[in-house]
């Protein structure tokens, strides 16, 4: 059907307010500071028989958005081994291998009917607070089963014809540490899915279906013509990248993630298949997830193209079965957060070799999931999950961004006020860490410092983190960044991690701290190009010191605050010889 420019454009933006508006309503109602303030949720429409993605939210998270596609692929599958889909139906689990990510990450999938058939899929996606498993706040560093991260919930239905399924919110609850927070984030999610079909059905009334199914198909149509045209304008042949995970936090061994990309004509060829074979430890992932991974990349290098399923029509995966980006149960997959964020990595640096305009340096690359918990003087069980951030590359139009959250996501840092209100912390420490971000042309940006102070009597703290050892690199010549580092106080003094970035069950008392020093982002360019007066700002704003603005930059910095420019002169001129 032919839908003229006009009508396609609201329909397109009208689309998009659907899933936006179930985004604002699931942050505004949830129970659980992750997705309340964090927005670790996303939501999209997906399509009736493929179940590919048709329109997502622009405040949720993107990875989930390309996850989704896989589960509500088999919502399809389990709705036709079962009989078909009925109107009234809703879809929950959290299965990692099949359509999900890790088992934090509970789904709900809802088809919308009209006139008796299919029009699309509604979809749901929240990060749950606690869901079982042998670590408080699921991520498991030292996980070699799935079994070890948390209850596993195939597709099964919460509403059968309509019909709400007590029982299978109980069997939920009764898995959690936190209950009461599963239940909130669960009504959260619920809420948001009615009020997308609701405002579904009312665009559905204004245009009708023929229209709207049109106006999908046409953009479909356009992301991946679009999408064509961008890669028919790289160099054809194969360019390659590798990055590395410091270990799976069972072995100290470094994993490595590689990527041969092939470009011929209009289309690419992502060859992932010299990665690390799968490991023991959590930072396995499922095929699904890799892909989606690689759709955030493209976006993140392609920004104009839409974000659909046509983005990837001209894309061909190689990934083999037995390599850590494509396992299945049940080994441990709790870690994915770290393996995606290299996978984007590898993408930039492979696209940085052939297209440098478009090229950004690698950002800080670890959530940093850290987890504290114990009881208060009540007796009450408590649980602090949350994730943090750092610095994003820089790019060929100027400096990363100082302290940014990770590029899988467009969710926010919890603020340091309700962390502090939720739980028995206090933080001591939260500011930007100098001479973190690569030096460049441009200069990555800034990772950040963390200290937590413990009120309550006792705690145990949980690590899940990575960049430990191999920091996130520049490109086009950039500097790379500085590592992560983490350490925590004990009655003998101050320690670090056996495993660097990973840690189960470290024990601390009142008064006690736990910090993280974040990674920076990679730079962009030669270092010695970069204008002094520039590198001057950056030292008396504190992003860099005057020792790292000789040695990485050139630029000497007088005692006054100036810039020396005999002297900066003459040590470029040396360094350049």
């Amino acid at each position: 059907m032919e839908i003229d420019p006009v009508t396609l454009a609201i329909l397109k933006g009208r689309f998009e307010q659907i899933a936006d508006e179930m985004d604002a309503t699931l942050f505004r109602s949830a129970f659980n500071p992750i997705i309340a303030e964090a927005h670790d949720a996303s939501h999209g429409l997906y399509d009736a028989e493929t179940g590919d993605t048709l329109v997502q939210g622009k405040s949720g998270l993107p990875i989930f958005v390309g996850v989704m596609a896989f589960a509500v692929k088999a919502v399809i599958r389990k709705a036709a081994a079962q009989g078909g889909v009925n109107e009234g139906d809703v879809w929950i689990f959290n299965d990692p291998y099949d359509g999900g990510t890790h088992l934090s990450d509970f789904r709900l999938v809802k088809p919308v009917f009209r006139n008796g058939a299919v029009f699309c899929y509604l979809a749901s996606v929240g990060h749950w607070h606690d869901v079982g498993g042998n670590v408080p706040g699921n991520y498991n560093p030292a996980a070699t089963e799935c079994f070890q991260e948390g209850m596993l919930i195939p597709p099964v239905k919460l509403y059968d014809r309509g019909e709400f399924r007590q029982d299978v919110v109980d069997i939920l609850t009764a898995n959690s540490r936190q209950p009461m927070s599963l239940y909130g984030d669960l009504n959260g999610q619920i809420n948001a899915m009615d009020l997308g079909e609701k405002r579904l059905s009312a665009l559905l009334d204004e245009y009708g279906v023929p229209t709207a199914r049109g106006a999908l198909a046409a953009l479909k149509a356009r992301a991946a013509t679009m999408m064509r045209a961008q890669i028919s304008n790289l160099p054809s042949g194969t360019i390659s990248a590798e990055d590395w995970l410091d270990n799976d936090g069972i072995d100290d061994v470094p994993l490595k993630i590689a990527l041969d990309m092939t470009i011929e004509g209009d289309k690419m060829i992502l060859d992932f298949t010299r990665s690390s074979p799968a490991c023991r430890g959590p930072v396995n992932i499922s095929r699904a997830t890799t892909i989606a991974a690689c759709y955030v990349a493209l976006k993140h290098i392609f920004g104009d193209v839409p974000a659909n399923a046509g983005v990837l029509e001209p894309v061909e995966f190689r990934i083999d079965d037995d390599s850590l980006l494509s396992v299945k149960a049940p080994k441990p997959v709790g870690g994915y957060t770290e393996t995606i964020l290299r996978l984007i990595d590898v993408m930039f640096q492979a696209v940085a070799q052939v297209a440098p305009k478009s090229a950004m340096a690698c950002a800080y690359g670890t959530i940093n999931a850290l987890s504290l918990a114990g009881h208060r003087a009540n007796g009450a069980r408590w649980v602090m999950f949350s994730f943090f951030g750092g610095g994003h590359g820089a790019h060929g139009a100027g400096d990363g961004l100082n302290h940014g959250n990770a590029p899988i996501s467009t969710a926010t840092i919890p603020p340091l006020e309700i962390l502090e209100s939720a739980y028995p912390i206090r933080f001591t420490k939260w500011a930007l860490r100098p001479d973190s971000g690569g030096a460049g042309l441009y200069r990555g940006g800034l990772g950040a410092i963390y200290e937590i102070s413990l009120l309550e009597q006792e705690a145990d703290v949980f690590l899940f983190g990575e960049r430990g050892k191999v920091p996130p690199r520049g490109v086009v010549g950039g500097g790379d960044a500085a590592t992560n580092r983490f350490f925590f106080e004990q009655a003998d003094g101050e320690h670090t991690p056996p495993m660097v970035s990973k840690m189960v069950g470290i024990h601390i008392e009142k008064g006690q701290y736990v910090r993280l020093e974040t990674p920076g982002g990679g730079g962009y360019g030669d270092a010695q190009q970069r204008d002094p007066e520039a590198v001057r700002a950056d030292v008396i704003e504190g992003y860099v010191s005057a020792e790292a603005a000789c040695e990485a930059y050139g630029v000497v910095i007088s005692t006054d605050g100036s810039v020396d420019q005999a002297a900066t002169s003459t040590l470029r001129k040396e360094r350049a010889a």
